[in-house]
Order: structure tokens, then sequence, then C-alpha cells
């Protein structure tokens, strides 16, 4: 992803709530060609880890006037990264998902990580 265009004024604007978003999407996509059991066991752990990330950079983003409700969400965001990473490695190692594709996942969410853990660094730079 490139940098970031213009001011940030609302959190649709970030760059790392784009990426959660599209990430969410994916994750979703990949999980419905589960087999029906493991849409409501994996799968379902899988989509609500994804989701969460998003979820919580936009509540993160509300309470931005508070330094630590900010980077308390930033950093929930970015452990809800590494649970996806997990639950991407279990889809794969059981067979239910592509390798290529859970690797191709999981390099998305290690960069989205990064990506929350810069901001988390450079949150004031958004004032």
């Amino acid at each position: 992803m490139t940098g970031r265009v213009g001011p940030v004024r609302k959190y649709t604007d970030l760059l790392i709530y784009k990426q959660a978003y599209r990430l969410a999407l994916e994750v979703s996509k990949l999980t419905r060609a589960f087999p029906r059991h493991e849409q409501f066991e994996l799968g379902r752990q899988l989509r609500a880890c994804s989701r969460s990330v998003g979820a919580n950079i936009v509540e993160g983003w509300a309470k931005r006037n508070s330094a630590a409700e900010f980077k308390r969400h930033l950093v929930i965001a970015s452990g809800e990264c590494a649970e996806a990473r997990y639950w991407l490695d279990l889809a794969c190692d059981e067979g239910l998902a592509d390798r290529s594709e859970c690797e191709r996942l999981k390099g998305e969410y290690s960069k989205l990580g990064m990506m929350i853990h810069n901001l988390w660094k450079e949150w004031r730079k958004l004032a």
C-alpha cells in the first residue's frame, strides 16, 4: 500500500482501516469454502478475529482524544492480526484452505500488524 494521501478526517481515511476491511472480506470469502462443520468452528473464529481488527480500529478512532484509549484499541487490533495468522495456519494444516492463499493472507496480516504498530507510535501526527 502507498502512503496516506490528504488529511485523515475519519476512520475510513486510515490505510489500516482500508486494509483491515479488505482482509476481513477476503477471509469471509475463504471460509465460505470450508466444510459446513468447520464454518461454525474454525471458520467462525477466523471470521471473528479478522472482523475485530477493523472494529477495534474504528472504536479506537472514535476515542482518539484519549491517547490511552486509542492506543489500547490499536494494541487489540494488532493482537487480532496475530490471532488471524494462527487460525490461517490451522486452516491450512487441516487441509481446509490452499497453502499459498493462507501464506498470502498471513503476509498481509503481518504487514497490517506492522502498520498498526507504526500508527500506535505516531498517533499524534494525525491531529
